[in-house]
Order: structure tokens, then sequence, then C-alpha cells
């Protein structure tokens, strides 16, 4: 009789250890499908951030919120663009640097050639493309920086110059529901200003960037997404780095500069002959680091 009374409670015990390792597995299944969820929300919420040009990505970085214009002592942004605007071609497979032949040029010395004409959608990147692609005699990527900002003193090459491009970027960024537009009026003039409207978007950019040196930080940047890796070099270049740091603690800030620093000791020219470097990434880079 004891035997079967044991047999019985312990047919029971297995039974309830039983139902309470479905009950697990099921609330584990339920946490994944939660974590699913909200991966997936993050996906679609991230969908706009994702649609946006490197160009527009530094120049949202070097935006103020409320009053809708960067600095007026930024002076390096303008040619910052113009090196985004290289870079974004080269992703898409736009443009690359000829052969390095057989003493190996340096990165500077290589000429920009275009390697597809094809629309990309975007007027202005189209439209340095075209630039890129028609002139006579090839450029390097330190020559177009110039030529693209109007920085040059050969005025049969002003026709390259990419006018009003910081206003044309925020139109972009008004139509996709990031800025808005206002008119301001500053004494001697009325100046037209794009506040901030969506503030998600944003702080979505700058999170990705801080995470980029701190969280989610590899020492190699060909482990790095390449467009990550582009917008740091070109939000450095282009001066604006430091406001998506500004709400670090300071020693996260220290950190993340540290990590800069790291990035723009690198040498450009045995980075780009590491497998699956972008060439032209980094013969921007080197224009702006030598």
């Amino acid at each position: 009789m004891t035997s079967v009374t044991q047999r019985n409670s312990g047919l029971v015990q297995r039974r309830t250890e039983a139902s309470r390792s479905d009950r697990e597995k099921a609330a584990e299944g339920q946490t994944e499908e939660r974590e699913r969820e909200e991966q997936e929300d993050e996906d679609r919420a991230g969908d706009k951030e994702a649609r946006l040009t490197l160009m527009e990505e530094v120049l949202l970085l070097g935006l103020k919120d409320r009053e809708g214009y960067t600095s007026f002592w930024n002076d390096c942004i303008s040619a910052g663009l113009r090196g985004c605007m290289l870079i974004e071609l080269a992703f898409r497979g736009r443009i690359t640097l000829e052969a390095g032949g057989m003493r190996r040029k340096s990165l500077l010395a290589r000429k920009v050639i275009c390697k597809s004409d094809a629309p990309t959608g975007d007027v202005m990147l189209d439209e340095a493309l075209k630039h890129i692609k028609e002139t006579p005699t090839p450029e390097t990527v330190q020559s177009w920086i110039e030529l693209l900002s109007g920085e040059t003193w050969n005025p049969l090459k002003l026709h390259f110059q990419l006018r009003n491009v910081r206003e044309r970027l925020a139109k972009n960024l008004v139509e996709k529901g990031v800025l808005t537009t206002e008119k301001q009026n500053f004494l001697l003039f009325d100046m037209t200003t794009h506040p901030l409207t969506n503030n998600n978007i944003k702080q979505r950019l700058i999170k990705k960037v801080q995470e980029a040196v701190l969280d989610k930080w590899v020492k190699d940047p060909h482990r790095m997404d390449k467009r990550l890796l582009a917008l740091i070099y070109l939000a450095h270049s282009s001066d604006v780095i430091e406001n998506a740091f500004a709400p670090l603690l300071d020693d996260q800030y220290d950190l993340a500069m540290k990590r800069v620093r790291q990035l723009l000791d690198l040498d450009p020219e045995v980075e780009a002959i590491k497998p699956n470097a972008n060439e032209i990434l980094w013969a921007v880079v080197s224009t702006f680091t030598k």
C-alpha cells in the first residue's frame, strides 16, 4: 500500500514538474515573441532614419533644434557635406577610384572615375554625378570636394559648384517630416530657418553615434557598418560630432572622444587596401585628416 502511494506521489510530482516546465517554456516563448515584436517596432521606427542620406544625417547633427540653422562659426560643414556626397555616390556604386597601378599611387593622387550614371533618386547626388561624368579631365577626391564647394581659382571650373546645399538638404528633411520651415528676422535681414519637428529621429541618430563609440565599440573599423563609420568621420570633419556627445556624462564624453581620435589616427592608405574596404571613403578621410 505504501509503495502504491509512493508511486502515485512520484507520478503527481513528475506531472507537476512537467506542467511547470511547460509553463516555463511557454513563458520563455512569450518573452522571445515580445522581444521580436519590440525589435520589429524599433526597425519600423528606424525606417525613416534609414532613408536619410549621409549628407542629411550630418546636417541634422549640425542644426540647432529650436533655431533651425547651423552655427554661424562653422566653416567646416560645407566641405564636409561635399565629402558626404562622394561617399554616398561610392556606397551606391556610382563612382570609384582609378586603379592604383604597380607603384601604388596614394589615395589623394588617384582620380575619381564614374562607374555608372544611373540616377540615384537624389537631385544633388545626380547633379554631382553628372559633373564627375562630364568633366573632360578626371579629378581627385580632394579636387572634387573643393570644386563642388566652389573653392577654386579657375573660372572655367566654377560651374562645378553645388549651390545652396544646406538649404536644399534642409528642405529634403522637411519633406521627410524631420524639420519644419519658418521665417526669422535678424534685424537687417530675414532668414528661412528649419527648426526640428521630429525629435525622435534626431535622438535615434545621436544614440546611434554614441553607441558606436561606447557600448557597441569595436576596435577594428572594418567590423563597423561602413555608413556609420563614414558618419563618424564626416561628423568630425564637419565639426558637428560634439553635438552628438554633448548629452554624455564627463567620463563617457572623454571615452567617446578618445575612440574618435583612435579612428582619426588610423592610416587611410593602410585601411584602404584591406578586404572589402571602400577606397572613396578612405580617400575622403585622408583629405580631411592629412
